[in-house]
């Protein structure tokens, strides 16, 4: 397969703590204190793109992903560390 390097500017915080709610949408708390950005709200959905479990490290909560567009997503901490830098 090809590989790719990436290339894309996203905001994203380490997550420390996760709340699901019933229609799958998500109450973060960020890893770090020192995040400007306190808890947070994710839209509804957003429990199918958690995949920590699936990953074998279900204590491993990963980071939460926005991309320029609004979409939201989620990364291993290790991917995400491996992929992007902090700028």
């Amino acid at each position: 397969m090809p590989r790719y390097k990436c290339h894309k500017e996203v905001e994203a915080i380490k997550i420390g703590a996760i709340e699901f709610a019933h229609d799958g949408s998500a109450k973060i708390a960020p890893a770090s204190v020192h995040v400007k950005h306190g808890n947070f709200a994710t839209d509804d959905g957003y429990r199918q793109k958690f995949k920590a479990e699936l990953h074998g490290h279900p204590e491993e909560l990963g980071y939460y992903i926005k991309y320029n567009d609004g979409y939201e997503s989620w990364s291993p901490t290790k991917a995400f560390e491996e992929g992007y830098t902090e700028i």
